[in-house]
């Protein structure tokens, strides 16, 4: 065999021996471009309107070889994608695909089973039944109630103030709907993340009962503020249903009050969803593990392993510490998904609304026991430690500004400030200083803005991620501050 012979026959998959040579291929590229992934552009400079061109073909009917799929892929997919697994990827929140959860993800795909019933796919299920446990330790949560891997945290956070509604009783929402029953308010602050906006339109809450509560400069709920919120809808004939607190909010590292928070909501019998989606697995590091709140108070949590562990796209993990709190929510059998049940077994189909379920706890499985706790902690370590060194090089510059000095997370806002600006003359500065970081492709970082202003995000936690990584970009920013400052 040879690999010009046609990728597919007319009937049938590629041989396993055409599989072996073809992975070999795709293997080769790999471990050229993570061997060369420092040196490659982060981001592409082509315009949207060129890439959408360069795939602009008609269907293909007739097969193709694989490696001239392969080759295309490598000479005009991968350069025009923005590469977050990059150490110097810097935008959003950094993460990684490590190696044992990129050949996990080969064999999740070959494998291709649906781990929606215990006897579709029984030891898929036991390995996200143990992943779970393992999830739960690691945040220090109980184990005890109902968890499942979702896609990402927005779809948690909406599955579990589902679970909120579904608690709350008082009126049949499973067979009547909203209709009739109470005005639902749900609290958050100002910084808690878009999706539980998204929540309160699928669930029929609406946005106008989306409580949002200002912050200070900190970023955090005030729970004060919180508490005079409830009591005025108590007052006003709503019903209070949950309050959504951040521990790691997306623009700055913020943590909300946890513990506050969470005598409220027992004050007042609401549900406690926190949000770790980026903040909960940073515990594993003993740099930030003293900053952070008990997340066990929390009746939900939602944390990526996504963003934080090591783990490609897609695994966020939905905890709840209520026995049946999702399934008594989403569990609905027809007679075509009606099997047998017997001790240990577990139909993750009942803990969302998914039916049809990727095998997600495999690249977990692979990768936690690839490296082990301490492994992974000393890692999510080191990278604390990089920012630390990015925050210690803009502490000791002048103009440079910390935003979010006490984040624990590493997570750098930066904003250059020089004397005699006014705050929009400030923000279009930064604003010059960031688009030109990004425009030179060989460092990606994002932005947001705050009270101060327009400040530059800089998400330091990929695994490939070294100190001249770090300090590669503190040039790039100070070098942008200076060109940029030349036109004031």
């Amino acid at each position: 065999m040879t690999t010009t012979e046609p990728a597919v026959s007319a009937v049938g998959d590629w041989t396993p021996e055409q599989l072996e040579e073809y992975g070999r291929l795709l293997l080769t590229r790999l471990r050229e471009h993570f061997e060369t992934l420092r040196s490659q552009p982060v981001t592409t400079d082509r315009p949207a309107k060129e890439i959408r061109e360069l795939f602009d073909e008609p269907l293909p009917e007739q097969p193709q070889d694989f490696t001239e799929i392969l080759d295309r892929t490598w000479d005009e997919v991968r350069p025009h994608l923005t590469l977050w697994n990059h150490p110097r990827f810097h935008a959003y929140f950094a993460n990684s695909s490590s190696g044992p959860a990129i050949l996990a993800e080969a064999a999740t795909a070959a494998l291709n089973v649906n781990v929606m019933l215990w006897d579709a796919a029984p030891a898929a299920a036991a390995v996200e039944s143990t992943v779970l446990r393992w999830l739960c330790e690691m945040l220090a949560y109980p184990g005890d109630g109902d968890a499942v891997l979702v896609d990402g945290a927005s779809l948690a956070t909406l599955y579990a103030l589902a679970a909120a509604r579904e608690r709350l009783g008082g009126f049949d929402v499973r067979r009547t709907g909203m209709a009739g029953g109470p005005t639902l308010r749900v609290y958050a602050s100002d910084q808690t993340h878009s999706s539980l906006d998204k929540a309160a339109i699928t669930l029929g809450i609406g946005l106008d009962h989306v409580v949002r509560i200002p912050t200070g400069r900190e970023g955090a709920l005030d729970p004060v503020e919180l508490a005079a919120r409830v009591r005025q809808d108590l007052r006003a004939g709503h019903r209070p249903l949950a309050v959504v607190a951040n521990v790691g909010t997306t623009s700055t590292g913020g943590i909300d009050p946890v513990p506050a928070i969470a005598e409220i909501c027992d004050r007042h019998a609401l549900w406690l969803h926190v949000d770790a989606a980026y903040g909960g697995f940073w515990r594993l590091a003993d740099r930030i593990r003293p900053h952070l709140p008990d997340l066990s108070l929390a009746d939900s949590l939602v944390a990526n392993p996504h963003k934080v562990l090591l783990c490609p796209m897609e695994a966020s993990a939905l905890l709840t510490r209520h026995r049946d709190a999702l399934t008594n929510t989403f569990r609905l059998v027809p007679e075509y998904l009606t099997t047998r049940h017997e001790d240990g077994s577990v139909d993750f189909m009942n803990y969302s609304l998914q039916l049809g379920r990727q095998f997600r706890a495999l690249k977990l499985w692979w990768l936690i026991k690839s490296f082990g706790v301490r492994g992974i902690a000393g890692r999510l370590d080191a990278a604390a430690g990089l920012a630390g060194r990015l925050r210690a090089a803009a502490g000791n510059t002048p103009h440079w500004q910390i935003t979010n000095p006490r984040t624990p997370f590493p997570l750098v806002c930066l904003r250059y400030a020089p004397e005699g600006l006014s705050p929009q003359e400030t923000d279009d500065l930064n604003r010059r200083i960031h688009h030109r970081v990004n425009a030179g492709r060989r460092s990606y970082v994002s932005h947001t803005v705050v009270d101060a202003g327009y400040v530059i995000r800089v998400s330091i936690g990929n695994i490939h991620t070294l100190a001249e990584d770090v300090d590669a970009l503190w040039a790039e920013l100070t070098a942008a501050a200076a060109e940029e400052g030349k036109s004031l």
